[in-house]
């Protein structure tokens, strides 16, 4: 373990829309016809704060209990005592539970943890539970660098939980998560994550409604409706929590992507509606709600608000709201006090992040003929700078994923399907696999795991690069996307991939960013290029970032010197397309427009689209600290295959 203390944040967990679908859906395990549960959540504000430090051969737990008194769990790394703790309930149930799994599946040793601080509610549906099995799991993951995943850290804590008296579903451990809503697919035992989109900030407010509610009483006459429904009443409840949650959750997913809040407030009336109407009747006593339903209605509260709905169980345990603007955020607080009530804040911040990129692979390779009449070009080989020998797909495939990238989808020929999938799977024969070394399997595992976060997207006729572009509109969602030409090898000047470069610098501008890269008038007329004007034009900052004032594809030299001039560059230089691009929805929109208008033979050019979108949305061009080596030329390939192999590498 390193022995340096470290710092551990894990928020509670709200569920959005489609709670009680973790338990409902498990029950496909037993009853196929049940549909499978989805739900959105979301990490609050609040949470547990903690320091982690060692403590060799001894379980340390400090911590805080409701009453606000400090309590210390002191116990040795004991299997069968942390298994006992565990399955006693209680206070320290949760830690112990973590501890045991992390010892039994790890051979974890000793750990200390200070939880020095909390706001996070107790039993108001917000997972404190989850929360404390989900810092034990980090705690020991981070500590003796255990590897896990945020799905590996939940996982853990999950068994931890379930290790206790508690029974509680799979989602609350999503909190893992952080402040990132995700939607989840419970199928059986299967779990599906997919982090969500969010358009613009969403400002909530988390009410507890300050009365009593029997959790227990709750979930098990709502059970009742499961495996098998018996009665009106629990096939409605089946209904309820099957095809009509599936359906609410989809348009609350689309609302979030689209920023629309007020979208996202009806929604939640509309669930509330449809929980009042099937699944209240399986426990009147507990879901009759009053003092829910009373907010819900309240006059001074509806112009400050789009919507709301009950929380976890439901009853008159916590409610929440969708404010219909920060100050209108803060105001409902200030109401929802001075009613009696307790109020926080949730605001679930506008999407930052780059989750997917696209690779386009679609092209004949004319120019490496006769070559590729028997190779793809996207599978020439290269060494990279660790001595390596991989096709060229598969460095830009790592090239997207050293910068964050999630998901990748290939642009591919329609009948190189199963060529790409050969690979991406690894299906190689069990003789061969055999022969291979310690190494070798695992760089064959490794890229199997690739295979699982990839999609292949056919091009069926060759119609330019804006058309394969746009084949990706549908997978790529209303978020940015990275776009990487797959017949190019990027070599960074330094140990910083240049995909991650732009990625980077993309959470700064938040705009469409072109990576551009000086290029002498002789070969100008090659690449598309690009004009623009310097972001900062004080001398003594770097110049790296521009804003761009136009587009042209391959340029001639009379319009370059004429339009495409940059003052600062060297004379007889202009900026050209680096082959990485970071562009949001609206582009890939406008190109699949264009594909549906051109004639079936005409081409659409991405360049061309970006010109006529300049109007409409912000362009900036950053120089990369790298090259780039066109593979689709032989002396472009002889030329890349020495300077991929000579770079720096990233690590």
């Amino acid at each position: 373990m390193d022995s340096k203390d470290f710092e551990i944040f894990v928020p509670g967990r709200i569920c959005l829309f489609g709670e009680h679908s973790d338990w409902a859906g498990g029950y496909r395990r037993v009853n196929s016809s049940i549909e499978p549960g989805y739900c959105i959540i979301s990490g609050t504000s609040q949470g547990l704060h903690a320091r982690i430090g060692s403590n060799p051969g001894r379980f340390v737990f400090r911590s805080v209990d409701p009453s606000g008194a400090r309590q210390v769990l002191d116990e040795p790394m004991d299997g069968e005592r942390l298994l006992s703790l565990a399955k006693e309930g209680g206070y320290w149930s949760y830690a112990a539970g973590v501890a045991y799994q992390a010892l039994t599946h790890y051979h974890v040793g000793g750990i200390e943890i200070d939880n020095y601080g909390s706001d996070l509610p107790v039993k108001k549906g917000l997972s404190s539970s989850a929360a404390t099995c989900v810092l034990v799991a980090r705690a020991f993951n981070k500590a003796y660098d255990l590897k896990l995943t945020l799905r590996g850290e939940m996982d853990l804590a999950y068994r931890g939980e379930i290790t206790t008296p508690s029974r509680c579903g799979r989602m609350d451990q999503g909190c893992a998560y952080g402040n990132k809503p995700i939607l989840m697919r419970f199928d059986g035992d299967a779990i599906d994550i997919d982090e969500l989109v969010v358009g613009a900030d969403l400002d909530m407010v988390i009410v507890d409604l300050r009365a009593r509610k029997n959790t227990i009483k709750i979930l098990a006459s709502l059970n009742r409706a499961y495996p098998f429904a018996q009665t009106e009443e629990t096939l409605a409840a089946q209904g309820y929590l099957g095809k009509e949650n599936a359906a609410i959750v989809e348009s609350a997913r689309l609302a979030m992507a689209e920023g629309d809040s007020r979208r996202i407030g009806e929604l939640m009336r509309e669930a509330q509606r449809s929980f009042d109407r099937c699944l209240a009747p399986l426990c009147p006593d507990e879901l009759a709600s009053p003092i829910l339903h009373r907010l819900l209605d309240e006059p001074a509260i509806q112009a400050l608000i789009w919507g709301g709905k009950g929380v976890g169980s439901q009853g008159d345990g916590s409610a929440q709201f969708v404010a219909r603007g920060e100050s209108e955020q803060r105001e409902l607080i200030a109401v929802l006090e001075s009613m009696g009530f307790g109020a926080l804040p949730l605001t679930i911040p506008k999407s930052r992040k780059v989750h997917k990129a696209v690779i386009t692979a679609a092209g004949y390779g004319t120019r490496l003929f006769p070559m590729t009449s028997i190779v793809r070009k996207e599978f020439l080989p290269v060494v990279d700078p660790r001595g390596r020998m991989l096709p060229l797909i598969l460095a830009n495939v790592e090239e997207a994923f050293d910068a964050g990238i999630e998901e990748v989808a290939i642009i591919i020929q329609e009948g190189d399907k199963q060529v790409f999938e050969d690979f991406f799977h690894q299906n190689i024969p069990q003789e061969h696999y055999r022969a291979l070394s310690g190494p070798a399997r695992q760089e064959s595992e490794r890229i199997r795991d690739y295979g699982r976060r990839i999609a292949l997207i056919a091009q069926s006729e060759q119609r330019g690069l804006g058309h394969a572009v746009s084949l990706a509109r549908k997978w790529v969602g209303q978020e940015p996307v990275l776009l990487i030409l797959g017949d190019h090898l990027f070599v960074p000047r330094g140990e910083e991939r240049c995909a991650r470069q732009l990625v980077e610098r993309f959470y700064e501008t938040e705009a469409n960013l072109i990576g551009v890269q000086a290029t002498p008038e002789s070969e100008v007329g090659r690449f598309g290029a690009v004009g623009g004007e310097w972001v900062s034009a004080d001398s003594g900052e770097r110049r790296d970032l521009l804003t761009i004032t136009r587009f042209k594809e391959k340029p001639d030299l009379e319009y370059a010197r004429e339009y495409l001039t940059i003052d600062g560059l060297e004379p007889g230089t202009y900026f050209t397309v680096f082959g990485l691009y970071i562009l949001g929805p609206g582009i890939l929109e406008e190109l699949e427009r264009r594909s549906g208008l051109a004639e079936k033979s005409g081409e659409v050019q991405l360049t061309d689209a970006l010109e006529d979108m300049r109007s409409k949305e912000s362009f900036l061009g950053l120089v990369i600290e790298g090259e780039k080596i066109d593979i689709g030329i032989p002396r472009g390939y002889l030329s890349g295959l020495r300077h991929y192999s000579e770079a720096s590498s990233s690590g």
